[in-house]
């Protein structure tokens, strides 16, 4: 088998300097100590990117603004921007799409390849990243890592072995001996923190270490865990590249935490709409219904809890989700200031699956006429290029909430 692992280097600093640069901006932000950082007067002060420069001021994934700051006082900083990111993402499938059918999106800036099957045509998987690497840099402005290898899990480890702009090879077992046990066993996929420590107890520090173990061992200290990272050291993943369409999604979810304590039902309603819009329309766009929806609440006191509804039928019809969720929310919401919202939808069917009651037998195809104009015109303009009347002249942004586009497979993940 000959597999690619594409992965973006730095990804939302990478689109959103490339974004800029196209917009005139006179700084390639990937070039000086730069991040994508949520706004702290909106409580989102988290780094979520950071440049290849600003690493050096030991500034992480994860820490708060403030804290990044302290050790870079001229760090540049810029908001995320999903929607082009969901573009990025698709510039890129559809690169890939040219070389393989077979492309299965592990997250929003990588992508496995089964490139098996097309060798004849395009040449050894090996040229072929390196055609890949150079054409992404080429066409869409930004650098890729591509890992070739005989499995999905090794693809991955290959193109994580040295940054950034480079193809990286696992194919065989001399590679796997020379390139990946040498390395530190907690940066082998699957291999958590806490794992790590268990491991170095008995004296299991690289991953040659851990391949080498007795997997009874293994078993007996990590349990079923110890079996499958025991795997992964020797190269072993039986996972195979499945192409997203033939996923069965399991749930879709949006949620933000509000720029100040909500109090009022009303406004907190108007949020609830907002992350509704945004997710019934990923929810159409997978192709999907849905039965089973939710709403989760954190108060002000950090305290959360949540409530669903199962409903006797399937829809992705917005307004009738959002009718939904605000009856829920009404019901479990105690009348304290609320710092957080979410709404959750699951158990799916395909859209092309109807419960019909006399009733309902003329309404829902005029209510997903209507639904299938507002995505088109959102594809083609932006999505902001219509919604609601009740965000005319409002503050609130019609659409809110993260990516979360999934539907991603994880390897080791949900299963057909």
């Amino acid at each position: 088998m000959r597999i690619l692992h594409v992965d973006v280097n730095s990804a939302y600093l990478s689109w959103t300097a490339v974004d800029l640069l196209e917009k005139g901006y006179p700084l390639d932000i990937r070039t000086v100590p730069a991040v994508i950082a949520g706004d702290p007067e909106d409580r989102h002060g988290i780094i979520l990117a950071k440049s290849i420069p600003a690493k050096t001021y030991k500034i992480a994934t994860g820490q708060s603004l403030f804290e990044a700051r302290q050790k870079c006082p001229q760090l540049l900083i810029f908001p995320p921007d999903y929607d082009l990111y969901l573009g990025c993402s698709d510039a890129i499938y559809d690169v890939l799409h040219s070389y393989s059918p077979l492309i299965q999106r592990y997250s929003i800036d990588e992508c496995f390849v089964d490139f098996t099957a097309c060798e004849g045509r395009f040449g050894p998987a090996e040229q072929v990243a390196f055609e890949i690497k150079e054409r992404i840099k080429k066409e869409l402005g930004f650098t890729v890592n591509v890992g070739v290898g005989s499995n999905k899990l090794l693809a991955k480890m290959a193109g994580e072995l040295s940054k950034p702009d480079k193809v990286h090879t696992l194919l065989n077992r001399t590679e796997l001996e020379e390139k990946l046990w040498p390395l530190p066993v907690g940066e082998l996929f699957m291999v958590g923190s806490a794992s790590a420590r268990k491991l170095e107890r008995i004296n299991i520090r690289t991953i040659g270490d851990l391949a080498r173990a007795d997997s009874v061992l293994l078993c007996g200290l990590l349990k079923s865990h110890g079996q499958l990272i025991w795997e992964y050291a020797n190269g072993i993943d039986g996972d195979r590249v499945i192409p997203n369409g033939e996923i069965v999604q399991k749930g879709l979810s949006n949620s933000m935490t509000l720029p100040a304590d909500v109090t009022s039902c009303q406004e907190a309603e108007q949020y609830l709409l907002s992350l509704t819009d945004r997710v019934t329309g990923r929810l159409r766009r997978q192709g999907c219904k849905a039965s089973l929806i939710g709403i989760s609440v954190k108060a002000a006191t950090f305290v959360r809890y949540s409530h669903q509804v199962q409903l006797p039928f399937f829809t992705d019809d917005t307004t009738r989700i959002y009718q939904y969720i605000c009856r829920l929310f009404e019901e479990c919401w105690k009348g304290e200031p609320v710092r957080q919202l979410g709404v959750r939808l699951s158990e799916f069917v395909r859209a092309d699956e109807y419960q019909l009651s006399v009733f309902d037998f003329e309404k829902i195809p005029r209510d997903e006429a209507l639904n299938q104009v507002v995505d088109q015109i959102r594809a083609r303009f932006g999505q902001t290029a219509i919604y609601r009347g009740t965000f005319a002249n409002s503050a609130l942004k019609p659409l809110e909430g993260g990516v979360n586009d999934g539907n991603y497979m994880m390897m080791g993940g949900y299963k057909q």
